[in-house]
């Protein structure tokens, strides 16, 4: 093995829930994996009410932690997870989301073998009731430039070395909406962690999500990202909270 090569050895996936039972989709989709690291499996609960503990209970014994109480946000939820994890690589994946096969974690594990890969991203798709793909979300390879125009990696397609959460912090709670887009522009540009980019769809994500909602979350996670730039002190991003929402419409009319 070269000297640039390392071994993962576990990678745990982090899963925040609250009262949605489809959370048993995202659990089926992490526990089918064909990888051979350990999977670390950490499901946090807000205290859900709507018997979506008694779905989780069905998973406790192959699940590695499982927590219920009372959080102060889904952000919140994922650091309290990323507090449990003890894999090499870290994933989030949200209840209403699930991996779109059996080898995603495989195909990530492999970027990872690249010692001076410190992040890793791919592609998404939006998916309907029926599951029928209605917006594709196609990240691309990273360039110097892209969060100066507007572009963003799918989170739940973001892994992230567990070192890096210990060096640069991790959710920042106070922004609500966009505090995935504060993480990773802290990584990517403030701390220029190294990204690698897996060509494909890693992700399926139920339409709707916490930041496109309505028109007023959308205002305000634009106000949060220009906050995301002035947290780390990052010049140029004037016409981010413009261009952001721009490359959306793009990924109405883009199929896998």
């Amino acid at each position: 093995m070269s000297s640039r090569c390392t071994v993962i050895s576990k990678i745990s996936i982090v899963t925040p829930v609250y009262n949605d039972r489809r959370v048993e989709r995202a659990l089926g989709s992490i526990l089918s994996q064909e990888c051979s690291p350990e999977i670390e499996t950490i499901v946090i609960d807000g205290g859900s009410t709507d018997g979506t503990l008694e779905v989780l209970e069905k998973y406790r014994a192959r699940l590695t932690c499982l927590v219920s109480e009372k959080d102060r946000g889904i952000y919140d939820a994922m650091n309290k997870g990323i507090a449990r994890a003890t894999g090499d690589v870290v994933g989030i994946l949200n209840a209403d989301d699930c991996y779109a096969d059996n080898r995603v974690l495989a195909d990530v594990i492999d970027r990872f073998s690249d010692v001076s890969v410190e992040v890793c991203y791919g592609d998404l798709v939006y998916v309907d009731r029926n599951d029928r793909v209605v917006r594709y979300w196609r990240s691309g390879p990273y360039r110097n430039r892209n969060f100066y125009l507007g572009w963003m990696p799918p989170h739940p397609t973001f892994f992230v070395r567990r070192q890096l959460y210990e060096k640069y912090g991790v959710f920042d709670t106070g922004l609500p909406i966009s505090a995935d887009y504060e993480l990773m522009l802290r990584m990517i540009v403030g701390q220029r962690a190294k990204p690698a980019y897996v060509d494909r769809v890693l992700v399926r994500m139920a339409v709707g999500g916490n930041s496109g909602r309505s028109v007023r979350q959308i205002v305000r996670a634009n106000i949060e990202v220009a906050r995301a730039w002035r947290k780390n002190r990052l010049a140029g991003g004037l016409l981010v909270p413009i261009l952001k929402p721009a490359r959306k419409i793009v990924q109405f009319f883009s199929r896998p």
